[in-house]
């Protein structure tokens, strides 16, 4: 299959372009990236020199640019669209919604206009369990029928982009699949994210900052699990169907923490609680039986096996975090912070 995989460069897209090109020897991937704050083709090195311009193709450019996205679906004969490319932070949504708009909505649709018009038998867009908002302790799982209550311009963002899916399908038959996942972790997640972040800090003993009293709850999920997902809903998926992917395991942010600093053998005393970020869903929790029933899906990675296989990844590649932290992550978020400290 010849697949177009939108923001292959960043976290989970990279991940993504890993698994398939490892495991789909068939496939062609073309990767079309803008190179955002967070795009970063250092993750991809190692395909690049393996598979370049043979299954690996790179084109810098942005999905809202209609022309280009025609252009590589009819000059790499395109079969489908798996679309990763999203502004996915929520602090910086808070701090300046247009971009999540701009890409998150706007550039969905230039995709689905584009592979309507090619008439492309499959389309995946990846979503995130932050569309359905937030759950209290004693509620139920998110399930695909849970209604979509967004809490941040972040989540209404990709809503919105789930919304006009649906409408694609509805309207014109277009057959697209929205899968939604829980919070990710793994090997090359930008270091704004909470794992990362906390890693960075508590290695070089500075400071982690923790929002509230720090019992938000989210459901953990190994980036390699959530990939081997949206494969599963490529190829498998039934048009029109919402897949939820989850890892079975919920933990609150103060566990998180705390069990970085213990692997890293540093203080609990680092810990700092400041004050909570405005609309802060308190839980996230997947029922993923519909992915597991129709795609055979379940998340092979214990969050203590993820973690730590996460936190040794960063300790073996420090040069690429090194080459990461060119200033932009920590000047934003350290603002952040000492705006709510």
């Amino acid at each position: 299959m010849r697949l177009l995989v939108t923001g292959g460069c960043g976290f989970i897209g990279s991940n993504y372009v890993h698994l398939v090109l490892r495991e789909q020897p068939g496939d062609v991937v073309v990767n079309l990236d803008k190179l955002t704050y967070c795009g970063n083709r250092l993750n991809l090195a190692a395909v690049e020199r393996e598979f370049g311009g043979t299954r690996y193709h790179f084109v810098q450019g942005d999905i809202g640019d209609a022309a280009l996205v025609e252009r590589i679906i009819n000059e790499h004969g395109i079969e489908a669209v798996v679309n990763f490319a999203a502004e996915t932070h929520v602090d910086r949504s808070i701090h300046d919604s247009a971009p999540f708009l701009t890409t998150n909505v706007m550039g969905t649709h230039v995709l689905l206009e584009a592979a309507r018009k090619a008439g492309l038998p499959r389309f995946v867009h990846v979503s995130t369990d932050e569309v359905y908002g937030s759950l209290s302790a004693d509620e139920a799982a998110f399930s695909e029928e849970t209604p979509l209550r967004p809490n941040s311009p972040y989540s209404a963002s990709k809503a919105g982009a789930d919304l006009l899916c649906r409408a694609y399908v509805k309207t014109y038959g277009l057959p697209v699949v929205v899968t939604r996942c829980s919070n990710n972790y793994g090997p090359y997640q930008f270091p704004e994210k909470l794992i990362p972040l906390m890693y960075t800090r508590a290695a070089a003993g500075e400071p982690l900052p923790v929002y509230g009293d720090g019992l938000n709850v989210r459901d953990w999920i190994f980036v390699e699990d959530h990939c081997r997902g949206v494969d599963l809903a490529l190829r498998k998926g039934r048009p029109g169907a919402v897949y939820n992917f989850g890892g079975a395991a919920e933990r609150t942010n103060l566990e998180v923490v705390r069990a970085i600093l213990k692997t890293l053998g540093r203080p609990e005393d680092l810990v700092r609680f400041v004050a909570d970020r405005p609309g802060h869903d308190r839980r996230y929790a997947m029922d993923f039986g519909l992915a597991a029933e129709e795609l055979g899906f379940k998340p092979g990675v214990s969050f203590e096996q993820g973690l730590a296989r996460t936190l040794e990844w960063y300790q073996e590649n420090e040069a690429w975090l090194t080459a990461v932290k060119d200033g932009s992550y920590r000047t934003f978020m350290d603002a952040w912070y000492r705006e709510r400290a």
